[in-house]
């Protein structure tokens, strides 16, 4: 568990792997992960031809974002045994993560990783590439403590909303927002139960798109939500979503100085024998230093 990569994953950038342009733009881009879609953005009939243009990105552009995945189609397409061999020998020395669709059971994820492992073998590749797994089925939900277990390359699940609305058939009028017919959070549901899921394994939660890019708004809503139940970023499906999301998942500096300087108070208290202190007016014991630690550890993550 403690081996996986630690990655910046507050926003994930959706970019189509049939766009030569929009490879071309997001490559320059100051933002933490890049996927290149072979799945919903590509037609069917241009699946064959995209693969060569995400292999031909990824080894011609000098690469920005610090994370480069592509997102393939799932396991119960004809599409997915080609999208990884293809992607995987054009450019496996490019690739940190390949990202797997509509996983409903470990099985899938355990396809994915046994395809890898030859490929890595047969290729002779220096980089292990990871797994990040789309939560977007009911099946999904229901098995997601399994498929959080199910391979020690998997790196991040996200939650799809889009896909997942669709199939627990949910009366919605766009992706990632109900119009404020639901008065909850529609998504607490799915969102927590992955999110606990992920943290019992030792993977990233990541929440899954907000269609209206041209709502900033409720767009930082839906970011500010998920980053309050532990998740660690949010997809962008326009690059005017990136800034917000990756704000957003930042910690504050004021809230960094502060959790330093009462990691290092508590830090002395326990060399003089005491359990719990008084830091400018709040009291600081051995469960908030755990708290205080994971404001430290993304900071330090994120260079801060």
């Amino acid at each position: 568990m403690n081996s996986r990569p630690k990655r910046l994953r507050r926003c994930q950038l959706s970019v189509p792997g049939s766009s030569e342009k929009m490879m071309a733009k997001a490559s320059q881009l100051e933002v933490d992960h890049v996927f290149l879609d072979l799945e919903d953005a590509v037609a069917p009939n241009a699946k064959a031809e995209a693969r060569g243009m995400i292999v031909k990105a990824l080894n011609t552009h000098d690469w920005k974002p610090k994370t480069l995945c592509v997102r393939i189609n799932d396991v119960e397409t004809h599409y997915c045994h080609d999208d990884i061999i293809e992607i995987v020998t054009g450019a496996g020395e490019k690739i940190d993560t390949i990202m797997l669709t509509k996983a409903k059971s470990a099985h899938d994820v355990k396809f994915l990783d046994l395809m890898l492992s030859q490929l890595e073998e047969k290729l002779n590749l220096k980089n292990r590439i990871g797994i990040e797994c789309l939560i977007e089925e009911v099946e999904g939900i229901m098995n997601v403590e399994e498929i959080a277990a199910s391979s020690d390359r998997l790196e991040c699940l996200i939650f799809g909303m889009g896909d997942y609305s669709a199939s627990q058939q949910m009366n919605l009028s766009s992706v990632g927002g109900d119009g404020g017919s639901y008065p909850p959070d529609i998504w607490h549901y799915p969102r927590y139960k992955m999110t606990i899921a992920c943290r019992a394994n030792g993977l990233d939660p990541v929440d899954g798109p907000y269609a209206n890019f041209r709502n900033p708004d409720a767009h930082r809503t839906e970011c500010e939500r998920s980053n309050v139940l532990g998740m660690v970023g949010k997809w962008a499906i326009h690059p005017s979503q990136v800034e917000i999301a990756q704000e957003v998942f930042s910690p504050a500096a004021k809230a960094v100085e502060s959790a330093r300087k009462a990691k290092a108070a508590y830090a002395e208290a326990i060399q003089q024998g005491l359990g719990a202190i008084n830091v400018d007016g709040i009291m600081v014991d051995a469960a908030s230093v755990r708290i205080l630690q994971n404001i430290i550890d993304k900071a330090d993550l994120i260079g801060m």
